[in-house]
């Protein structure tokens, strides 16, 4: 039996009947790392004793049946914007460089809670800026179905480990698409919940009104399984919505009939590789058969979302960044004064799209420019939202490409930001707008790289949302194929 390939509800089920333990499952995922991430390289830093250590404790646990949870035992990656007490967080940037955080993101506290393994640090694209895990200040992730080729980003570490079986599933962050763009390029599901729906707090910033918490994972039972434990209300975080946690994994019992699925004529435009276009299409004809009613919807916005994203996401960051001046932790370099201290430690630690989003978000909140860009972009980030809550008034969900391409070549797309910024172009609207949405896979292209799914629901209705991506998966197979490593 090959424990790495489980996915979290058979590993859990295994773990309960005590036909495993939860040693020999964090092993055997140790044993997958050792013999695949040289050529994926999808951690930054590994926590072999403190995970055997946990994963000792976990079977304890399950032989005295104690607090018993399904994520119990069960090996877990987190992406490195994560803050884990007593383990090196660095965001992949090197003004980080050797940090260990003292207290853990209210996450990953959720996840020791209920039992699981933390085994590792997986890699992002530097302060999650980024569509490729290209921006990392160390090194490249690698796509598992294709190592010449990018594994997405910014949670692309989280996103090849899962799809690599160098994990049971993830955690990562998604501010533009960086949950579900990874999560297609990969051929895995991704979720990212609705604004507030997670807490933030102990996750290093990038925007703050769009940054959110989810799961990566091998299949959509997993990604239920992962949200319930990491959802709800904290009071430490002031954006965390104190509304009841559902029971996510009944919702995957309901099937589409009578559904509304909505099908905006915006995300199915010229410039789409046409193999997404009919792998997407063939998904919603899927879906009718199954019962669901098709609704044609226009989001009149969309065309603007990406510009919007830039204008906000960046003077968010320039803001949230401006802490990162070498004086209370990360590098420090040599220097005469204080304000060459600030200078020269920023611009040796941060890379340059790091540098590129700071100047821009400077730029756009500048005396002059607030009204004309800032401002602006903020009341057409409203209009965006006033449309999906005029569409949600004629469907249910509404499904979409996550993604205009399959996972392109690493350095493809390195010298030109704004062909890489449009890798993001469908999965943009939903944090500008607050709403859940999931990538699933949805097929192959012809060179054999995934092709990914998106559903976008209504607020807080990620129930709907988990409902639809199980019927569709459960009518397909494409979520059981895996790379050849």
């Amino acid at each position: 039996m090959n424990l790495a390939a489980l996915t979290l509800h058979e590993a859990s089920d295994k773990l309960l009947r005590r036909e495993i333990s939860s040693r020999e499952l964090t092993e055997a995922v140790f044993e997958r790392i050792a013999a695949t991430d040289k050529s994926i390289r999808a951690y930054l830093t590994l926590a072999r004793d403190a995970a055997m250590e946990q994963a000792g404790h976990a079977d304890r646990r399950l032989g005295q049946n104690d607090a018993v949870t399904p994520l119990l035992g069960v090996p877990i990656a987190v992406k490195d914007n994560f803050l884990t007490r007593g383990l090196r967080t660095t965001c992949a940037s090197k003004i980080l460089g050797d940090f260990v955080p003292p207290y853990d993101a209210t996450a990953v506290a959720k996840l020791r809670a209920a039992g699981a393994v933390i085994i590792g640090k997986t890699n992002l694209d530097e302060f999650a800026m980024g569509s490729s895990a290209e921006n990392s200040a160390f090194f490249s992730t690698r796509n598992p179905w294709n190592p010449e080729r990018i594994p997405g980003g910014s949670s692309g570490g989280s996103a090849a480990a899962v799809a690599a079986d160098q994990c049971i599933a993830a955690l990562g962050t998604d501010t533009g698409g960086s949950i579900r763009q990874p999560a297609a390029c990969c051929g895995v599901v991704g979720l990212k919940p609705t604004y507030g729906r997670v807490s933030r707090y102990g996750v290093i910033a990038f925007a703050s009104s769009m940054d959110q918490v989810g799961p990566l994972t091998k299949d959509v039972r997993d990604a239920s399984l992962l949200l319930q434990a990491i959802a709800g209300h904290d009071p430490a975080d002031s954006t965390s919505t104190d509304r009841p946690v559902p029971h996510y994994s009944t919702a995957l019992t309901r099937d589409v009939k009578r559904l509304r699925i909505g099908r905006a004529r915006e995300f199915f435009v010229d410039g789409m590789q046409q193999e997404v276009k009919s792998a997407v299409n063939d998904a919603i004809l899927t879906l009718k058969n199954n019962g669901a009613t098709i609704a044609d919807i226009v989001l009149p916005h969309t065309e603007f979302a990406v510009a919007v994203y830039y204008i906000v996401a960046t003077a968010e960051a320039s803001s949230n960044l401006a802490r990162y001046d070498g004086m209370r932790f990360g590098h420090r370099s040599d220097a005469k004064d204080l304000t060459e201290t600030y200078r020269i430690s920023r611009d040796e630690g941060f890379g340059a799209e790091v540098k590129r989003r700071i100047m821009l978000g400077t730029y756009v909140l500048s005396a002059g420019y607030y009204d004309a860009y800032y401002l602006k972009a903020q009341r057409v980030r409203t209009l965006i939202k006033r449309d999906f809550e005029e569409a949600f008034e004629h469907c249910d969900v509404i499904v979409t490409p996550t993604a205009p391409t399959t996972a392109f070549k690493i350095g493809e797309k390195t010298q030109n930001p704004l062909q890489m910024y449009l890798s993001d172009i469908y999965t943009i609207s939903a944090n500008l707008a607050g709403l859940p949405a999931i990538s699933l896979p949805c097929g192959f292209d012809g060179q054999g790289m995934p092709i990914g799914l998106q559903i976008i629901g209504k607020p807080f209705d990620e129930e709907t949302l988990l409902g639809v991506a199980h019927a569709y998966e459960q009518s397909m197979d494409w979520h059981k194929q895996k790379p050849k490593l």
